[in-house]
């Protein structure tokens, strides 16, 4: 069964080099990579595909997460792939950074969602939130700590 994990992210209280969601999803994608899991990373647009794909180059100095675009890197793709639609392949983890549910995200094991700190975006959020519930789907709830939202 599909389980799905909302974090609740904080407020963003300075400008950081990236938002809180997008340094959240790397730092999230980083663990799901030292699991072994394979991720997807679904962006809302091109420009917040490659944002994600810069970022995981640079959120951690000390680590390296394998990642490409989708049509970029091996054949397959590397352990964490950014896309803007549907994954070809199979990947146990999903990373959610739209605003919508994706329609194939229950074909993976793992549904990693966000509830951001700005009014709308939370609602949008609980929309989703709503979806996965009426699937069926386990769902777990979250906060994730200031400390741990932003790159240091």
């Amino acid at each position: 069964m599909t389980q799905v994990v909302f974090y609740l992210l904080p407020e963003q209280t300075q400008a950081p080099s990236a938002p809180v969601l997008l340094s959240s999803a790397c730092q999230i994608a980083e663990r799901c990579y030292l699991d072994k899991e394979r991720v997807y990373m679904l962006a809302a647009d091109q420009a917040q595909a490659e944002a994600v794909d810069e970022l995981l180059f640079s959120f951690e100095p000390d680590s390296f997460v394998p990642h490409n675009l989708v049509g970029e890197g091996p054949n397959g793709g590397a352990p964490v792939e950014i896309g803007t639609h549907a994954p070809k392949g199979q990947r146990s983890v999903l990373i959610n950074l739209c605003p919508q549910v994706p329609s194939f995200a229950v074909k993976s094991r793992l549904i990693i969602d966000f509830v951001p700190a700005d009014d709308a975006d939370k609602q949008l959020a609980r929309e989703r939130y709503k979806q996965y519930r009426a699937s069926g789907l386990a769902i777990d709830t979250y906060e994730l700590a200031a400390s741990n939202a932003t790159a240091s």
